[in-house]
């Protein structure tokens, strides 16, 4: 809305920046731009205010898809006046030179022609899809043909607009339909989770099989490695006792071969000592042997007496005494 003040009579307007001003006096042009500030006559003055910023206009509406499915579609269409003259001159930005406000509503009429195109654009594009294909591609499509279809469209250009910008926020199917597609999704969902819960579980069956495969594996080679231990600690003790035994074998024939020599030491020892021995008693026999009988029996009785055990008493009968005295008497008298 422009700033108007002033005095009876005469007013001053105040544009802004973004409005663009068309004062028309006795039909002719006299200000015609954005940001003017001038001072004017009301009741002569012809007052227009186009604005020349970008607009947004918000949409919300239904459609049916090619298999006869509701769809509410949501979207938004930025668009701006490009030509101020010309939108000026079809349609009515006029405004009351006293107040400053639109005599009309010139902003619903652009509305108005934009949603009735805009809604053209996509309910050809929805009416050609599926559902499936519409809440899948459907943004995109409807995005793309209403952009093309408003910045081709003549009428809009030959009323000063131009449309900037078009953004698809949403195309939904009715309540009922939605949520049987959240079932069938959730479903799929839910399968999917299961199939990978279960993938997951048969790798990790699959793991731990081959866990349990290494550990028997290593087992079997533990015990692989444990029978050649016993084989070696076998051969080694079996060698260890042959060896032994080759050493007792060895000892005890040295053992023996010691014995042997000894034992011939011994006996020659032996042999040497009787021969000595009886070549001594032979030669006392021989020395005994031209000896008196007396003289024999003297050295018995020495022998005897040399060799007998203490005897504490001696008890000479008469039958001992006679013929050893008798003895003695006769090698008396014979000396």
């Amino acid at each position: 809305m422009a700033d108007i003040g002033g005095y009876p009579g005469l007013r001053h307007l105040r544009g802004a920046p973004t409005v663009h001003v068309r004062h028309v006096r006795g039909g002719r042009v006299v200000h015609d731009g954005t940001g003017l500030s001038f001072w004017f006559r009301p009741r002569t003055a012809v007052l227009s205010e186009i604005p020349v910023d970008d607009r947004e206009l918000p949409m919300l509406f239904h459609a049916r898809t090619a298999d006869f499915q509701d769809v509410t579609v949501q979207m938004t269409v930025t668009h701006r006046v490009t030509d101020p003259g010309v939108a000026a001159q079809r349609l009515d930005f006029s405004i009351d030179p006293d107040r400053g406000t639109w005599r009309g509503d010139p902003l619903s009429q652009v509305a108005g022609l934009l949603t009735e195109s805009t809604q053209q654009h996509a309910l050809e594009v929805l009416a050609r899809s599926t559902l499936s294909a519409a809440l899948v591609d459907g943004v995109g499509a409807v995005r793309d043909a209403v952009t093309s279809g408003l910045r081709g469209d003549a009428r809009l250009a030959e009323t000063g607009l131009a449309v900037v910008d078009v953004r698809v926020v949403a195309i939904r199917p009715e309540p009922d339909v939605e949520k049987a597609l959240r079932t069938t999704a959730r479903e799929q969902v839910q399968q999917e989770a299961d199939r990978a819960t279960y993938e997951r579980r048969a790798r990790a069956v699959q793991r731990e099989r081959a866990i349990g495969e290494n550990e028997l594996q290593n087992q079997i080679e533990l015990a692989k490695q444990e029978e050649q231990l016993v084989v070696q600690r076998g051969a080694n003790a079996r060698r260890k006792a042959e060896e032994a035994a080759a050493a007792d074998r060895i000892e005890a024939q040295a053992q023996a071969d010691r014995e042997q020599r000894m034992n011939a030491v011994r006996a020659e020892g032996v042999r040497t000592l009787g021969e000595a021995e009886a070549a001594a008693e032979a030669a006392r026999v021989l020395a005994y042997r031209d000896l008196p009988e007396g003289v024999l029996l003297g050295l018995a009785a020495k022998e005897l007496a040399a060799n007998v055990p203490q005897i504490n008493s001696l008890v000479l009968s008469p039958d001992l005494l006679t013929p050893l005295l008798a003895k003695l008497g006769a090698t008396g008298e014979r000396a």
